[in-house]
C-alpha cells in the first residue's frame, strides 16, 4: 500500500446521529431508523386499515336505507334546478328524462342525500363527487400525447370515499342496462368495478410512495386491468380524440369578422352570441384569471388576443349553468379555444356532515374546482384557473383539449366488466392521491367482500334511479314539469 492515508467509516450509534425536529407537512419519522426497523412502532396504515374492519364490516356497504326526508325525484331535479339560467333548464330536464344513466348523471346532490343512510369508515379522500362512468375521458397533455383519466370535476369536495365508488358501481349498472346487457352482465361490471378499485390500491400501497403517486401509465391500463375486450373502442375514441381540437372547433362555430378576425356563428340553443356588454365582462374576468395559472403559463397565453365571446350550452349535468367560450387568436391566426364555465357549490357539500366530514370553507368555487382536479389527475390542463364574471365564480380550461369519452350506453356486453375495471383502478389511482392508499388496502381487503356488497348496491341503487327516472318522465308527460327533449 501506499503512504495514502485510508479512514476506516465509523458507524455512528443512534445517540449519535442527529436529532432532525418533526418538521410540519411531512410525515413522522418511524422510531428505529427511517423504516423503523428494530424498535417498537405505531400501528400501521395497513393494520389500521384491517381493524377498521371491525367498526365498519366490508359486506354492510351492500346497504340501502334511504333516509326519510328524501325529496321525490321531481322535487330533487327542481331544487338542484335553482340558480341556474331559467331558459335553460327545461333541455336540463329533458337530458335527464332520456335514459335512467342520464338521470343519475343528473342527480349527484340526491345521490348523496341518499348516500347519508349508508355506511362510511370515516376515511376521507378527494372525491370527484360525480365519478359516474362517463365522467372518464381522453384528453392531450402538455405536448398532444392522450392521457385518460377522471375528467370532470364540478362537484369535487373532501369527503367519504366511498360514496365515488359506490356512485361508479350503479353508473355500471345503469349503463349495461341501457346497453341491452342481461341483469347479470350489469352486476358483473359493478362488480369488476369494485375489484378493480380493491386490487389497484393493493399495488399503489406496495410501492414506493413516488411510483405510487405516478403509477398505472396509461398504456399498461388496459393489460392491468384485463381489459383487452375494450381494445377496438378505446383505438376509434382515441383517433376521434385526437381530431377534436380548438382549432377544428373554431373552424366549425366560427367566420370572418370585418375587421380581419374571427367570431363565433351563433347555432341555437347550443351556441349563442352574447352581447358586447356580456362579452367585456367575460373578458375582463380573464384579467384575473392570468393571476391564478401557473406563471410559465402567462407568456404563452400573452401572445394570443381576444376576439370574440359566447355562450355554449354544456352538458347533462351542468346545463343551466353559465359557460362561456372564448376565442383567442396568435399572431399566425391560429386558434385557442378557452371554456369559462360557473362553478356553483359541490352538490354533495350539504349532506357532509351526515357522514362525520365537515363542510369546507370555500374561498372561491372555481379555485375549488381547479385544485380538486389537479389533486386528482395525474397530468392535468396547463391552462387550468379561475376567474370571477359580474361576482360569479368561473373555472377557466382548454376547450377541446383533445377529449374523447367511451359512451357506457353503446359498449357491447363483453366490454362492459371491461370498462369497470378500467374505470375503478382510474378511481383508486385518484383516490390514492389524497388518502393513504395502504389505510384503504388495509380495508379493502384481498377476498371479494367488499366487491359482492357494493356490487349489491349498486344494483338497489340502479333500481331506485330507474324509479326515479320514472317519475321524472311522468311529470313530463302530464306537463307538471317543463321538458326540452333531444336537445
Amino acid at each position: 500500500m501506499s503512504g495514502t492515508d485510508v479512514r476506516v467509516p465509523v458507524r455512528r450509534t443512534a445517540a449519535e446521529r442527529p436529532r432532525i425536529p418533526v418538521v410540519p407537512g411531512f410525515a413522522r419519522r418511524p422510531a428505529g431508523g427511517a423504516a423503523g426497523r428494530g424498535a417498537a412502532r405505531a400501528v400501521s396504515p395497513k393494520a389500521a386499515g384491517k381493524a377498521l374492519r371491525l367498526a365498519v364490516p366490508r359486506a354492510w356497504h351492500s346497504r340501502l336505507d334511504l333516509p326519510t326526508d328524501r325529496p321525490d325525484a321531481v322535487r330533487a331535479v327542481e331544487e338542484s334546478n335553482r340558480g341556474r339560467v331559467p331558459g335553460l333548464t327545461p333541455i336540463r330536464v329533458g337530458r335527464m328524462a332520456a335514459t335512467p344513466f342520464a338521470f343519475l348523471r343528473g342527480s349527484a346532490g340526491l345521490m348523496a342525500h341518499d348516500l347519508t343512510g349508508t355506511p362510511v369508515t370515516g376515511v376521507g379522500a378527494q372525491l370527484c363527487g360525480d365519478a359516474h362512468a362517463a365522467n372518464f375521458g381522453l384528453y392531450g397533455d402538455a405536448r398532444g400525447n392522450l392521457v385518460i383519466d377522471l375528467n370532470d370535476f364540478d362537484e369535487t369536495v373532501f369527503g367519504p370515499w366511498e360514496w365515488d365508488l359506490k356512485r361508479l358501481a350503479t353508473s355500471l349498472v345503469l349503463a349495461g342496462r341501457e346497453a341491452g346487457a342481461d341483469e347479470e352482465t350489469c352486476r358483473r361490471g359493478a362488480y369488476d368495478t369494485v375489484g378493480a378499485y380493491r386490487r389497484t390500491m393493493r399495488l399503489l400501497a406496495q410501492l414506493p410512495a413516488l411510483d405510487a403517486w405516478n403509477a398505472i401509465a396509461d398504456e399498461e391500463l388496459v393489460s392491468h386491468t384485463d381489459a383487452r375486450d375494450l381494445l377496438g373502442t378505446l383505438e376509434r375514441v382515441s383517433a376521434k380524440a385526437r381530431k377534436n381540437t380548438s382549432a377544428r372547433f373554431a373552424a366549425r362555430s366560427t367566420t370572418d369578422s370585418d375587421d380581419g378576425g374571427r367570431c363565433f356563428v351563433d347555432a341555437p340553443p347550443v351556441l349563442r352570441r352574447v352581447p358586447d356588454a356580456e362579452a367585456a365582462a367575460v373578458a375582463a374576468g380573464l384579467e384575473g384569471y392570468l393571476g391564478t395559472v401557473s406563471e410559465d403559463r402567462v407568456p404563452l397565453l400573452a401572445r394570443y388576443a381576444i376576439h370574440d365571446v359566447a355562450f355554449r350550452v354544456v352538458g347533462t349535468g351542468s346545463v343551466g349553468t353559465r359557460s362561456y367560450v372564448v376565442l383567442l387568436l396568435d399572431h399566425r391566426g391560429e386558434p385557442l379555444v378557452l371554456q369559462v364555465k360557473e362553478a356553483r357549490p359541490s352538490a354533495l357539500a350539504p349532506y357532509l356532515p351526515a357522514a362525520g366530514f365537515d363542510v369546507p370553507s370555500v374561498e372561491h368555487e372555481g379555485r375549488r374546482v381547479v385544485l380538486g382536479q389537479k389533486r386528482m389527475q395525474v397530468v392535468s390542463d396547463i391552462l387550468l384557473g379561475w376567474a370571477e364574471v359580474d361576482g360569479r365564480p368561473y373555472q377557466v380550461r382548454q376547450f377541446r383539449n383533445r377529449k374523447g369519452s367511451v359512451d357506457p350506453g353503446a359498449l357491447a356486453a363483453d366490454e362492459v366488466d371491461d370498462y369497470g375495471r378500467m374505470t375503478g383502478a382510474l378511481l383508486a389511482r385518484a383516490h390514492a392521491h389524497s388518502a393513504d392508499p395502504r389505510l384503504l388496502a388495509g380495508y379493502c381487503g384481498k377476498n371479494s367482500e367488499l366487491d359482492e356488497a357494493v356490487a349489491a348496491f349498486a344494483v338497489a341503487y340502479a333500481d331506485r334511479t330507474e324509479a326515479d327516472h320514472a317519475e321524472l318522465v311522468r311529470a313530463v308527460r302530464a306537463g307538471r314539469t317543463a321538458a326540452e327533449l333531444g336537445v
